[in-house]
């Protein structure tokens, strides 16, 4: 398990167990802190990266959160934790198989107010229902997609691999602040 310093994070890994979102065969590995395939080219991303991330976002009860990349369902649910029954999480899977599994994983969890859906050829994240307070990338861009910040409400916070780097990029109005820490690998954020 990644070393936390917020007991809010703490408590949702806790509470949402990575097990339950690996394919069966994986389940015994699921104490590896590391990437674990979930098919068709994607992982269920290595638990110390994670709670960074989750750290980074700042995930405050109440709030409105989007998930991109939500593969096997395991950081929607840990949002939905975090967000609690007076908030919302809508995850974002462009793999129909794996917005199958992810949804059949999150539905063990019984957190009516997160649910995955079905991404949009051609269209990034969830615009539909924006703003967000929060929005949670699990896959490396080349660049910071703009159609993606543009779906943060004011004040809101999104965390996202871009070219290497974590970057937590916050909105205040029309600008932007950003800031960059690491290296990290993560699979490609598509857009198809």
């Amino acid at each position: 398990m990644a070393p936390v310093t917020s007991p809010a994070v703490a408590g949702a890994f806790r509470a949402v167990a990575r097990r339950g979102f690996l394919p069966p065969d994986l389940r015994d590995a699921a104490e590896h802190d590391g990437p674990l395939p979930i098919g068709h080219g994607q992982t269920n991303s290595q638990p110390w990266t994670v709670a960074y991330m989750l750290e980074l976002l700042d995930v405050r009860p109440g709030q409105r959160v989007l998930d991109v990349g939500a593969g096997s369902g395991w950081t929607t649910a840990l949002l939905a934790h975090l967000v609690g029954a007076s908030g919302e999480v809508i995850g974002v899977e462009r793999v129909p198989a794996l917005t199958a599994f992810g949804r059949a994983n999150l539905a063990a969890y019984r957190f009516g107010w997160a649910r995955i859906e079905q991404a949009r050829p051609g269209v990034l994240g969830w615009p539909d229902a924006a703003p967000y307070d929060r929005i949670l990338v699990s896959a490396m861009a080349e660049t910071l997609p703009l159609d993606l910040v543009e779906q943060l409400a004011p004040g809101g916070i999104m965390v996202i691999p871009v070219a290497g780097e974590m970057v937590r990029v916050r909105r205040e109005g029309d600008e932007l602040s950003v800031e960059r820490s690491g290296g990290f690998v993560f699979v490609p954020l598509v857009r198809d």
